[in-house]
């Protein structure tokens, strides 16, 4: 059964750091495209980052406002991306969702995990 799992999340103050894992099990992670996305309170849910499959994993930023704090990184041997969150604000507050996808792109599944809370706050 192919299935992601998102963990990670957790309370933080305002400048703080998170990093948030996406592990697959059932299928190759490092043969996917793994997007991220995030739902705020009263929002609608946006994709935040990208990494793309193969060699090349290029990252594409999809939220002007993470662009400098938010990174992505694969280690394949443990089959799970990161997403490395630095100097958080309250905005960042949110469900924070993995999705992986044959090419990166800002549109998400029709189907979500569970995902990972994230709180900002002090």
């Amino acid at each position: 059964q192919m299935q992601l799992v998102e963990s990670g999340g957790g309370l933080v103050q305002p400048g703080g750091s998170l990093r948030l894992s996406c592990t697959a099990s059932g299928f190759t992670l490092a043969n996917y495209a793994v997007a991220w996305f995030r739902q705020a309170p009263g929002q609608e849910r946006e994709a935040v980052l990208c990494i793309s499959s193969g060699s090349s994993g290029g990252t594409t930023t999809y939220a002007d406002a993470v662009k400098g704090r938010f990174t992505l990184s694969r280690e394949n041997a443990k089959n799970t991306v990161y997403l490395q969150m630095n100097n958080l604000n309250p905005d960042d507050t949110g469900i924070y969702y993995c999705a992986a996808r044959y090419y990166c792109s800002p549109y998400g599944p029709d189907e979500w995990g569970q995902g990972t809370q994230v709180n900002v706050s002090s």
